[in-house]
């Protein structure tokens, strides 16, 4: 009974163990792997952090144009009795008052009234910093989404590969059992027969080499969509079937040019340095300002000042801008120049990208036809030299040779069809619109 009680235990634990190690298995379609992953994605939590330093300066430029309001009190002790001179004619210092302490306390106030449309630029180029650092972060968003596409991809490629080197391998495995027979009742040579045998073990090393993949494009996608290392992602081949109706080059590079994200960005960094430009000229105008004050102070036995209340207008200009260069404004300036010429070359690029993207996608739906055509030709030719070996007229060497073909151009038709999808969603990248699908 204590060995059956110890067996039952054991066989337990063993169970837990394994349920424990067991890869937890969950199906995505590549739309949902899309969403999972702009929503795990380490870069757009970065990019968050830098809207909100954005938002920040958008703050502090806006305080700029509040009032400043600074109060401030003291309270000294004097150990000692100062020396005290009255210079009021008629009025004599000696044997005055013994002063040992003294407090004072004062308010200032300053409301800007003029500063040369500094504070107005300022306000206005930080609100496009914060739409442009918004944009760029929609920009990521849609190289996000091809990386996921793109690691679909491959994790899709892969499996399928799995899939028809494992039907290959249990046709080769049957033919290597059926050779044997023929071996031993003196049908076939045994040299023959190890012909078949290699066969074997080459699509055993090609179905290795492919779980190898496989293992190694689930992991990449378990860490892009935030999931645990140990989730075993089921693809859906449905999104192989995208991309069926291409429309012309010039609605994508319509597309392109609404969409961009990057494109839009700069625009608004274009626009902020603009007004830097702005803000550098108004450096060289005066400042007026709204001043007033309060002042009260108190000396025991000796001097006590309340409601010393002060109002009047401030003006400020700093003489040495007479003498000196801006370096402010050529520095921005230099920014204005840096950023057009960003856009012309951001606007050529797009144009190249988008062009080469849409000639990929293309090439890619033919290569679909070319593969389809191999593959039939090369199902139809293994049939052919099964039949003639079946009936001597054809050596094993030849039929083995067709088997491989037939494999190859078997997992290249999928391989090609998965290629054109993710060549369409990479079409679809460089027009800025990959994720509106």
């Amino acid at each position: 009974m204590k060995k059956i009680n110890n067996s039952v235990l054991a066989l337990a634990l063993f169970v837990g163990i394994a349920n424990a190690n067991a890869q937890e298995k969950k199906t995505l379609t590549l739309d949902d792997a899309v969403q999972l992953g702009i929503q795990n994605s380490k870069n757009l939590k970065i990019d968050v952090a830098k809207i909100e330093e954005a938002t920040a300066n958008l703050l502090e430029a806006k305080n700029r144009q509040l009032p400043e309001l600074k109060i401030s009190g003291s309270y000294m002790y004097l150990p000692l009795k100062p020396n005290i001179d009255i210079k009021l004619p008629g009025v004599s210092g000696a044997g005055g008052p013994e002063v040992h302490q003294v407090a004072y306390g004062s308010a200032n106030v300053s409301v800007p009234i003029y500063s040369g449309g500094r504070i107005k630029y300022g306000i206005e180029s930080a609100k496009y910093l914060v739409e442009a650092s918004k944009l760029t972060t929609e920009n990521d968003k849609v190289a996000i989404a091809y990386n996921v596409a793109q690691a679909y991809n491959n994790l899709f490629k892969a499996n399928q590969s799995i899939k028809v080197l494992e039907e290959n391998l249990t046709a080769s495995q049957k033919r290597d059992e059926t050779f044997l027979k023929l071996e031993n009742n003196g049908v076939i040579a045994r040299n023959d027969r190890l012909k078949a045998s290699l066969q074997t073990s080459n699509i055993e090393l090609q179905l290795l080499e492919a779980k190898n993949n496989y293992n190694i494009a689930n992991i990449n996608m378990d860490l892009l969509l935030g999931l645990p290392e140990t989730t075993e992602i089921e693809v859906d081949q449905n999104y192989i079937d995208e991309g069926n109706e291409v429309k012309p080059l010039d609605f994508y590079l319509n597309e392109a040019r609404e969409n961009r994200k990057d494109l839009q960005a700069l625009d608004k960094q274009r626009q902020a340095a603009a007004l830097g430009t702005k803000s550098a000229k108004a450096e060289n105008l005066p400042s007026i300002a709204f001043t007033g004050g309060y002042v009260a102070a108190d000396i025991p036995k000796f001097l006590t000042i309340y409601n010393a209340v002060n109002v009047g207008v401030g003006i400020s200009y700093n003489l040495s801008n007479l003498w000196k260069e801006n370096s402010s404004l050529k520095q921005s300036q230099a920014r204005e120049m840096q950023l057009a010429a960003t856009n012309e070359l951001l606007n050529d690029n797009i144009k190249l990208d988008v062009n080469r993207e849409y000639q990929n996608t293309d090439y890619s739906k033919k290569r679909i036809a070319v593969f389809e055509k191999s593959a039939e030709q090369a199902n139809e030719n293994y049939r052919i030299t099964k039949n003639k070996y079946d009936n001597g007229l054809a050596t094993m060497t030849e039929l083995l040779d067709a088997d491989a073909a037939q494999i190859s151009a078997n997992v290249g038709v999928i391989n090609a069809k998965a290629d054109a999808a993710l060549a369409y969603r990479k079409l679809l990248q460089t027009t800025g619109t990959l994720t509106n699908k």
